[in-house]
């Protein structure tokens, strides 16, 4: 008979031993990258992870893809810093089938400057803090998973980050190439996308509008024409990287010195997209005029602030901070109004 060890030897119960049991499918696969040639060998550029879970049944009539924020991979979408079920996890057992993705040249996605071109600056402890816990007299910011003196908490927290590429719109255009090309793999999908991975959502829209169900944006880069230090600009108002306009847009310049009511984005157009934002994150202020660009190209775009839905005290990071089940909550409910149909049927 195989012996059962719920305790080791320091008399300690393992840490999974208290974690629920999962039935559920999954798996992972790679979409590929372009063949680059060098020296007389070939090497691939930018490759795409790509792990998949769906429940025993799925009731959901679309899967969701997840794209993490900038420098990071898609284990924020897993499980939170203080160890609790993420979003991916909780979606899962909302009936979606759940892909996550590792944005090409981060997370189990390989980078090598010979195939993707210069890394950006490394992430360093002081940038974590500013984004995601800054000082806050007011006191306000109450749902932060870890004490911010907790150390060994931040050293766990810091290691999952890596370099962006340099250049921001070559990074974004090798994004929506592979998360296209993923979809062309599973059919309509809803997109979720956080931060630095907002403009990804616009872009992959943009290329396939016929399989992309709805977008949720949790607090997307931007304003529109912001310039993100370390990142980069979005030279094209909503991306660094080229969208699809009517009347057409030549260059960046000319995006930037149109009218805005001008700037219409035919794929996107009827397109669901909900932009959620957290009470006390510096970044929150960027989202309207985001969704205000949006509605101005002809989405059905609108934004999700969690206070007004009686979810308080959150930061950059509201996917992962200590109330991130009630920040989903809304979400959920937003989803079951816009994403429940055929992509087909969405408003010219």
């Amino acid at each position: 008979m195989q012996r059962r060890f719920p305790i080791d030897r320091s008399g300690h119960r393992p840490f999974w031993y208290d974690t629920p049991p999962r039935t559920t499918r999954r798996g992972s696969f790679w979409v590929s990258g372009e063949r680059v040639h060098r020296d007389g060998k070939t090497y691939q550029r930018g490759p795409m992870f790509v792990a998949w879970e769906a429940p025993a049944e799925v009731t959901r009539p679309h899967p969701i893809v997840l794209l993490h924020g900038g420098g990071f991979q898609g284990t924020e979408w897993l499980d939170t810093p203080d160890g609790r079920p993420g979003w991916a996890q909780r979606l899962i057992e909302n009936g979606y089938a759940v892909l996550v993705v590792d944005r090409p040249g981060q997370g189990r996605s390989p980078y090598h400057t010979e195939t993707l071109g210069p890394m950006g600056p490394p992430f360093s402890y002081e940038g974590g803090r500013e984004i995601y816990f800054p000082v806050d007299p007011s006191g306000r910011h109450t749902q932060w998973p870890f004490d911010p003196d907790d150390d060994d908490a931040m050293d766990a927290f810091i290691a999952g980050y890596g370099p962006l590429p340099a250049d921001l719109a070559a990074s974004e255009d090798m994004d929506a190439d592979r998360v296209s090309r993923l979809l062309d793999r599973i059919g309509p999908a809803i997109l979720l996308t956080h931060s630095a991975s907002g403009p990804d959502g616009w872009l992959v829209a943009d290329r396939r509008p016929g399989l992309v169900v709805a977008i949720v944006a949790i607090e997307p880069m931007g304003p529109p024409f912001a310039d993100i230090p370390n990142i980069g600009s979005l030279a094209w108002g909503l991306a660094a990287a080229p969208l699809t306009f009517d009347p057409p847009r030549a260059s960046a310049a000319e995006v930037r010195a149109a009218a805005p009511a001008s700037l219409a984005l035919p794929a996107l157009t009827g397109l669901p997209v909900c932009v959620v934002t957290g009470e006390t994150s510096a970044f929150a202020p960027a989202s309207l005029p985001i969704v205000e660009a949006l509605k101005a190209g002809g989405a059905a775009a609108e934004l999700l602030h969690l206070p007004d839905h009686g979810v308080r005290g959150n930061g950059h990071g509201l996917i992962y901070e200590k109330n991130s089940d009630d920040a989903l909550r809304p979400v959920l409910r937003w989803l079951d109004v816009h994403a429940s149909g055929d992509v087909a049927k969405r408003a010219p």
